[in-house]
């Protein structure tokens, strides 16, 4: 899933700001990679990798993984090659040779603004990058920081991407495999709330 913050990849004038928000956004995601090899560097080496996420059944390392491997499939079907897969020993050396890669791609504007036939219709490559896989760029944040120990904290404009994504997918969010319905605790605050949202506990 990704981010709706910015849809503006749909020109050739906008191409830049694609390649931008995607750096910022990957970069992020980076940060919080480096911050559980840290964590772990304390432990004296000890890997908090292996620690069970939020997501059912995987691992801190299974989130950066997915997160890889989603966006190379989807660049795959648009017949974007970003050869080899990098190697998950060192998750934050694979975001970055992947990030890396992605980059050298977007850097061409044609690639941001190729359209083509999306899920919910006529959209850009740009676009997808951003609008659904921004939006695991933030949200998988929490669930990797959370998996190590590390307490995580959405910005104030991390929230509200997040939430008017999670508006635009409307009941596509809770399909089967994507995210579960949970209560929200009264009285919760905005993050907690917003995790709720996507079927997290806080």
């Amino acid at each position: 899933m990704t981010s709706t913050t910015d849809n503006t990849a749909t020109t050739d004038n906008t191409a830049t700001t694609t390649a931008d928000r995607y750096a910022e956004l990957a970069d992020g995601f980076g940060t919080v990679l480096d911050a559980v090899d840290s964590a772990s560097a304390a432990d004296e080496g000890a890997s908090r990798w292996e620690a069970a996420s939020p997501c059912a059944g995987w691992s801190a390392r299974d989130v950066v993984g997915h997160v890889i491997d989603t966006q190379r499939s989807f660049l795959a079907g648009q017949g974007i090659d970003l050869g080899a897969a990098p190697d998950l020993t060192e998750p934050a050396i694979a975001w970055r040779a992947h990030r890396a890669a992605v980059g050298q791609i977007l850097a061409d504007p044609d690639v941001a603004a190729r359209t083509y036939d999306g899920h919910f219709g006529p959209t850009t490559i740009g676009d997808t990058l951003l609008r659904f896989y921004g939006f695991d760029l933030i949200a998988h944040r929490w669930d990797i920081a959370t998996a190590a120990g590390i307490d995580h904290r959405f910005t104030e404009d991390e929230l509200t991407s997040l939430e008017t994504g999670a508006d635009g997918f409307g009941d596509a969010l809770y399909a089967d495999g994507v995210c579960a319905r949970i209560d929200i605790p009264a009285g919760a605050d905005r993050q907690t709330i917003l995790l709720a949202r996507l079927g997290r506990r806080a």
